[in-house]
């Protein structure tokens, strides 16, 4: 048996956090194999290529990759700029993963099935933390091997894992047999996907950025064609969380992403269904009826030629079956991270830094990073990614001091669930500075900053109380 010395940290997944973890890891010297199933790095990342992200590039890169890719003489792109999806694999990923430290330890096409530990199932404890990691690896051909390794870092996403359109979790009755006219996440409609939404009635089902992403690419087409029409279906009936807080948002590209939703949702050029359940997808000729429960009773809609499905991913928990995990029950997220994210209670998307300890399972050596770790909660960010891999590495290494040393500062989304009112959002007057509670539930940027300069003042919200069932204490103050 190999010593767990000699083995190398697997890490599952190439997408942005995935390879920022490999480049720590190089950063350290420490042995690293990275195991993407895609045909390329970032393969989920060039999925969702057409679509330009709302944080500018300077919350987009990782120290250590920067590094590494300066090491090679690469040109930072502008940090104030928006790149697409395209633009992070192109500029971006794809020369991270070409560097030659990086490119050695990187094997496409090669999808992590199960990971268990050498010779012991989930029940066995004799010896559990002196087994190495056997990780069962599958190839496009059928082949399957099985890779041992000291640590593993679990950065596979949940892009490939969406959501179903029927609202209590599972697949709406019919929704499988339609399969042919639904699709999930975001489709290039202005792009690849465009004769298949042209001319055609769309019903878009979700309330979060995905869904505003799409329905805004609608739009669009809509006005070069306009035989084009759009339904837009939330579950919900307060949409100020996807409409934003405008220009108190410190992302601009996110908060604008909001009101010009909401200006087409005004006009009439998108037909709003809020509070519409999905339970049943059915044939009406050649086009199809989706049906569903609102407040007022069973309702028809369609029919429709297209639906798209923007109601969030979920984590592949097959993956890890044999192993040892906390997760929050509601979210599936790292347990620690549960309260902080519950999108029940918040909508800063925003949380305190946090690093190895709340991203670590009883299993020893096995951690949950990146969109993962955050289960079914919309509100991450990619510079949260980074910190987690850079605090989880140096965990690995050995530096507890590094690890422990967390620093993030997260741009507010200027509508909290506290700060909501009746007329709308409005800055969130808890918001002054000064050190958070030490059981606060999340804080906003600008108490974090003046928590790291040692500044006194408010502080954040109270903790909201999730030992009800149904988490309906919403917490006071700026988050």
């Amino acid at each position: 048996m190999s010593t767990l010395d000699t083995l190398p940290v697997a890490v599952i997944g190439a997408g942005p956090v995935g390879l920022a973890a490999a480049a720590h890891l190089v950063r350290r010297s420490l042995p690293v194999r990275v195991y993407e199933a895609g045909a390329t790095v970032a393969a989920n990342v060039r999925d969702w290529g057409h679509v330009r992200l709302f944080s500018p590039w300077k919350y987009n890169t990782d120290t250590a990759a920067r590094a590494l890719l300066k090491a090679r003489g690469w040109r930072e792109p502008p940090g104030d700029a928006l790149p697409s999806g395209f633009d992070l694999f192109d500029a971006y990923l794809k020369p991270l993963a070409e560097t030659p430290e990086m490119a050695t330890a990187i094997e496409t096409g090669a999808r992590v099935t199960a990971i268990t530990r050498l010779g012991a199932d989930k029940v066995s404890s004799r010896d559990r933390g002196s087994r190495p990691f056997a990780l069962a690896v599958a190839h496009a051909n059928g082949a399957i091997r099985h890779d041992l390794a000291r640590a593993v870092i679990d950065a596979s996403g949940t892009w490939t894992t969406p959501n179903p359109l029927g609202a209590g979790g599972i697949p709406a009755a019919g929704e499988a047999a339609h399969a042919d006219r639904i699709a999930y996440g975001i489709p290039d409609v202005l792009g690849r996907d465009r004769l298949t939404y042209a001319s055609r009635t769309v019903l878009v089902v979700g309330g979060g950025h995905s869904a505003a992403n799409v329905l805004l690419d609608l739009a669009r087409l809509a006005e070069q064609d306009p035989t084009t029409s759009i339904l837009w279906a939330t579950r919900g009936t307060d949409l100020r969380r996807i409409y934003g807080g405008g220009r108190a948002d410190q992302l601009p590209a996110r908060g604008e992403l909001g009101s010009s939703l909401k200006v087409l949702v005004d006009s009439g050029r998108i037909t709003l269904v809020p509070h519409f359940n999905a339970t049943a997808v059915r044939s009406s000729g050649s086009r199809i009826l989706v049906l569903g429960d609102t407040a007022d009773g069973p309702r028809e809609l369609g029919p429709v030629d297209r639906i798209v499905v923007a109601t969030g991913q979920r984590p592949d928990l097959a993956l890890t079956r044999e192993l040892r995990l906390d997760l929050d029950p509601w979210l599936e997220s790292a347990k620690a991270l549960g309260p902080l994210i519950d999108p029940n209670l918040h909508s800063c998307g925003s949380v305190p830094p946090h690093g190895h300890r709340e991203l670590a399972h009883p299993e020893p050596g096995f951690y949950t990073v990146g969109i993962k770790s955050y289960g079914r909660a919309p509100t991450f960010l990619m510079l949260t990614g980074y910190e987690q891999v850079r605090s989880v590495v140096a965990a690995i290494a050995g530096d507890l001091a590094a690890a422990d040393d967390l620093r993030l500062v997260l741009p507010e989304t200027g509508i909290c669930a506290s700060a909501i009112g009746p007329d709308g959002p409005t800055p969130p007057s808890g918001c002054c500075g000064g050190p958070a509670p030490a059981t606060a539930d999340a804080c906003c940027a600008a108490d974090a900053e003046a928590k790291a300069k040692g500044a006194a003042g408010c502080g954040c919200a109270a903790p909201a109380d999730r030992t009800t069932p149904d988490r309906v204490s919403a917490p006071v103050g700026c988050c």
